[in-house]
C-alpha cells in the first residue's frame, strides 16, 4: 500500500514557482549554454545591411547588436530586482511598444544619429537604476521602459523593410526580445541573493558603462 501511495505523493507535491526554477537554473549553470548561444557580437544591430529573411533573421536581429541585447537584458534584470508585478509588466511592455517604434522606423521619422544616442542613453539609464537599486513606482518604471522601447524598435522597423517576409521577421524579433527578457529575469533572480543583491547592482553598473561606450564610440 505504501509503495502504491508514493507515486501519488510525488505527483501531489507542490511544484516550485517559476522564479525559483529560474533562480535554480542560474545557480546550477543551466543558463550558461543559453548565454553562450545568445551572446551577440559587439556590432550594433542597426548597422546591419543587406537583405533579410523571415522569422530566423528577425529572431537573430536583437542578438546581433550588443547594445540592444544589453537593454533587453536590463529590462528583465530590473523587473526581477524590483519584484512583484514588475517581473512581468516591464518585459511585457517593452516588446509591445517596440513594435510601435518599428512602425516609426519604417517611415524614417527620426534621424539615425538621434536613435543611436537614445539607445546608448537607454543603457546608461537602465543600468543606472539597477546599479542604484531604485525600486521605482510601477508607472514610472513603465514610462522609462516604454520610452526606450520606442527607440530600440526603430532600427528593427528599418530592417523589416528589407525582409523577405516582414510579418515573420517582426514575429521573430519580438520572440527574441521576450527570450532575452526571460534570460534577464532568470539572471536577476539567480544573483539576487548573492551579496545582498550587490552582484545584480554591479551588473547594472557594467551595463551603464557600456552605454557610455556606445555613446562616445
Amino acid at each position: 500500500m505504501t509503495r502504491f501511495l508514493q507515486p501519488l505523493r510525488r505527483m501531489s507535491a507542490p511544484r516550485p514557482a517559476l522564479p525559483q526554477i529560474l533562480a535554480s537554473a542560474v545557480r546550477t549553470g543551466g543558463f550558461a549554454s543559453l548565454v553562450a548561444i545568445a551572446l551577440p557580437s559587439i556590432a550594433a544591430a542597426h548597422d546591419l545591411g543587406g537583405p533579410m529573411g523571415g522569422f530566423g533573421s528577425g529572431f537573430g536581429h536583437p542578438l546581433a547588436g550588443f547594445d540592444h541585447f544589453l537593454a533587453m537584458l536590463a529590462v528583465g534584470l530590473w523587473g526581477a530586482q524590483m519584484g512583484g508585478r514588475s517581473v512581468w509588466t516591464l518585459p511585457a511592455t517593452f516588446p509591445l511598444i517596440m513594435c510601435i517604434g518599428g512602425i516609426f522606423g519604417m517611415f524614417g521619422l527620426i534621424p539615425d544619429e538621434t536613435i543611436r544616442i537614445a539607445i546608448a542613453v537607454s543603457l546608461m539609464v537602465l543600468g543606472g537604476v539597477i546599479a542604484a537599486g531604485w525600486r521605482a513606482p510601477e508607472w514610472a518604471a513603465l514610462v522609462i521602459v516604454a520610452l526606450f522601447a520606442l527607440f530600440h524598435g526603430y532600427p528593427h522597423g528599418q530592417a523589416t523593410l528589407r525582409a523577405a517576409d516582414p510579418a515573420a521577421f517582426t514575429v521573430g524579433f519580438v520572440v527574441s526580445t521576450g527570450a532575452i527578457h526571460i534570460l534577464g529575469i532568470g539572471v536577476g533572480y539567480g544573483l539576487k541573493g548573492i551579496w545582498n543583491g550587490n552582484l545584480v547592482r554591479a551588473l547594472g553598473g557594467v551595463i551603464a558603462v557600456c552605454g557610455v561606450y556606445f555613446l562616445f564610440k
